[in-house]
């Protein structure tokens, strides 16, 4: 039985913790491998080049969204893709991340923790909006006149 106290900073921690973990991803692949390298890197294992931008901009938008809280279970769900486009390039490397090229296990294990926290929502400390997609509420009284 899930314990109603503790939830919502279980919820927290795991947003929080997706959220730099995505955001340092993103930054990685703008500070460190620069967005040239990778896009040289998408189109050295046969993805379009410009794709690259759209996962730089999706990690660390997705990311900052995430330690925020805004938008948690979409966010959570859009960063999927970009997730198993991590497995699918890393999947002939073998299972362990630590393998050269790394391996697949961890981008599988952090795909299925975005489905956890999409199915969590956001948890303890984060923004409010108005109006969230994907929780289940309509608009506010004030968003539908």
């Amino acid at each position: 039985m899930t314990d109603t106290r503790f939830a919502p900073y279980a919820a927290l921690l795991l947003r929080l913790t997706l959220g730099v973990a995505v955001l340092a991803h993103g930054l990685m692949k703008v500070f460190v491998f620069t967005p040239a390298g990778t896009v040289g890197f998408f189109e050295s294992i046969g993805l379009p080049g410009p794709l690259a931008y759209l996962v730089i901009f999706a990690e660390v938008a997705g990311g900052l969204a995430l330690i925020l809280g805004l938008w948690t279970r979409l966010v959570a769900l859009l960063l999927v893709p970009v997730l198993l486009g991590a497995l699918w390039a890393h999947a002939g490397n073998g299972w362990v991340f630590s393998a050269p090229g790394g391996g697949w296990e961890f981008p599988a294990f952090w795909t299925v923790t975005l489905l956890v926290q999409a199915m969590l929502g956001d948890g303890a400390y984060a923004v409010k909006v108005p109006f969230r997609l994907l929780d289940g509420g309509a608009a506010p009284e004030a968003a539908r006149s």
